[in-house]
């Protein structure tokens, strides 16, 4: 896998390089015989990334490492395999390494992503902290000068306004590890005024509030704000929008996850953007990309989480 190097000082090779820089990473990955998967743990060995625990089909695990990647380079990170029997006991290991300490960071392999919460929110030993999982997508998307951070995409079907005041928080605390000390957060909806028949615009003007009064802290938070107005200083203009947010917008709340899910997927294939995600809101950061994903963004994807470790 090659991956061109992009302005070190802003997009999302940047996060490989800020990753390599922590110590004591370890990403406990759950049913790791996947090409795809193994391919970002090699390269991420290549990079000096992280240590590597892979939970999963011992036999197959080791095929794939010895045949696919037989010119891997050597790394002073180690590469450890743990063999399970199915696929409930691989994410109850990889779970269980993260909950001990073992692991830092858990990764979603070759699984369904039902299977890997169930174990992530045992009571028992799973990583749930009473705060919402979000999902939090950054992209790097052509001839745009900052990140775009869309939140939530593939976790929350349709967030009230509370969960939406928690998945604000995930996002910005994301925000803030990869260097966007003081985020600014739209909360989107299809128009910039409040009206009572769109709960989208009436969920964006309480959050707002929620920001001025100190329920919602770390970031700034206006809307609603519609999609152009958001990422657009000429569109809000002419509409006569004056805010701190609007045309310089940070983060993208959308306010269900079928529109996260459209705008995620056609930053990818309309406008060729590159991405990293990661699951918020638990004891450590999650990597829960999906088979769809191409090496290169599970790749972005654990240097966001490796930032985000203690955010």
């Amino acid at each position: 896998m090659k991956i061109e190097r992009v302005d070190d000082n802003l997009l999302l090779e940047s996060l490989i390089d800020k990753a390599t820089q922590l110590d004591n990473i370890t990403v406990a990955v759950a049913v790791a015989e996947d090409e795809e998967v193994i391919e970002a743990v090699v390269e991420a060995l290549k990079r000096n990334l992280a240590n590597f625990i892979l939970f999963g089909d011992n036999e197959k695990i080791n095929t794939i490492l010895n045949v696919k990647h037989k010119d891997q380079q050597k790394s002073n990170k180690s590469l450890t395999v743990v063999h399970a029997d199915s696929n409930t006991m691989a994410a109850e290991l990889a779970v269980r390494a993260v909950s001990t300490k073992e692991a830092t960071v858990l990764m979603k392999g070759n699984i369904p992503t039902s299977v890997l919460l169930k174990s992530v929110l045992n009571k028992e030993y799973g990583l749930r902290t009473g705060n919402i999982l979000s999902h939090v997508a950054v992209f790097e998307i052509p001839d745009y000068d900052r990140f775009t951070i869309v939140t939530d995409a593939g976790m929350n079907i349709a967030p009230d306004l509370e969960e939406k005041a928690q998945m604000i928080r995930n996002a910005a605390a994301i925000a803030r590890a990869i260097g966007i000390e003081y985020p600014k957060v739209a909360p989107i909806a299809a128009v910039e005024v409040v009206n009572p028949a769109m709960q989208a615009t009436i969920d964006g003007a309480a959050l707002t509030i929620m920001n001025k009064r100190g329920q919602i802290t770390g970031c700034i938070v206006d809307g609603p704000l519609a999609l152009d107005n958001a990422v657009s200083a000429l569109a809000a203009e002419h509409k006569g929008i004056q805010s701190e947010v609007a045309g310089r917008a940070d983060i993208l709340l959308v306010p269900a996850i079928e529109v996260g899910n459209v705008l995620y997927k056609s930053l990818i294939y309309f406008a060729k953007a590159k991405v990293g995600a990661v699951i918020a809101g638990a004891k450590a950061p999650i990597v829960l990309t999906s088979r769809a994903d191409s090496a290169e963004s599970k790749l972005y994807s654990l240097a966001l989480a490796i930032c985000s470790v203690n955010k």
